[in-house]
């Protein structure tokens, strides 16, 4: 098995970003300095043998994550702001179109149906809105694409959708 020194990098990165750690504060819990973690996520060495276990339990993760061992083979990226704005595009749809326009009406009716909701009435409701939010993004987790955690951390106001989808990002080899 290879181990590619850039991909482990960005996979210490991303980690280590969404556990909202600086290089220097991971390298002090690791007794090593910010350099050799700035070294880690440039690929240019990678972390001792001894030093991944306690890599893995203070980014809550597996030493076989780190190395990129079963990396998955995503379909694409995806990002936070643009499932915002595509609920934003279909409310925006029924406001330019009309509500009772039967393109939107079927739009709505299908999501409803297909949901057992209402997706009007998120459109009102910040915590509902975000709700929709967060399924889009499990919907195309499950449809194997990829989110970066950090991005879900950034843009999710209510910690615990934020949680929810992390913990589906975990479940689909993400992190």
């Amino acid at each position: 098995m290879s181990i590619d020194n850039k991909l482990v990098g960005k996979q210490i990165a991303l980690l280590r970003n969404a556990k909202e750690l600086t290089q220097s504060e991971l390298g002090e819990r690791l007794n090593v300095s910010f350099q050799a973690v700035s070294k880690w996520e440039r690929g240019e060495t990678l972390p001792d043998v001894g030093i991944l276990p306690a890599l893995a339990d203070i980014l809550e993760t597996t030493v076989d994550n780190i190395l990129c061992v079963h990396r998955v083979a995503y379909k694409g990226t995806i990002k936070v702001e643009n499932m915002i704005e595509g609920l934003n595009c279909l409310k925006r749809t029924g406001e330019l179109l009309g509500k009772e326009n039967i393109i939107y009406l079927s739009a709505i009716q299908g999501i409803n149906e297909s949901m057992n909701t209402d997706i009007q009435s998120a459109f009102d409701d910040d915590y509902a809105f975000e709700a929709f939010v967060a399924e889009a993004v499990i919907q195309n987790l499950a449809a194997g694409m990829y989110v970066d955690v950090t991005d879900v951390k950034r843009h999710f106001r209510h910690r615990r959708f934020a949680d929810i989808v992390c913990d589906y990002a975990k479940k689909y080899s993400i992190v």
